[in-house]
């Protein structure tokens, strides 16, 4: 009897710069990386997965809110571009408040 061999596809093919990319896009996005950094930590992966969580949470809460959250939420995207380019390039710098971001949510 033959031996059965048996290819294993890997889903988890995404490289660590666009997975930082993707959790940057809704938060749809940012649950996808999630769970697929679940499995095996990627550190440029789980570095912008903490970085972009306060920056959804705070963008969804705060453009509800007359004049001052629109402020806010403006400020909060200008984050977000500068966070997204950060990815972009393929480095992990920190976005003004950040370091508080990677503190808090340590678990990611």
């Amino acid at each position: 009897m033959l031996p059965t061999f048996v290819t294993v596809i890997k889903i988890n093919t995404m490289d660590s710069r666009t997975k930082a990319i993707l959790a940057h896009f809704t938060f749809i996005g940012w649950i996808i990386v999630l769970l697929m950094n679940t499995p095996e930590k990627d550190e440029m992966a789980s570095f912008y997965l903490r970085q972009t969580l306060m920056l959804h949470v705070v963008f969804a809460i705060t453009s509800w809110i007359p004049v001052l959250g629109w402020l806010v939420s403006i400020v909060c995207i200008a984050f977000w571009i500068l966070s997204l380019l950060y990815a972009a390039k393929g480095e992990k710098k920190l976005i003004p408040f950040g370091e508080h971001f990677q503190q808090w949510f340590a678990a990611f």
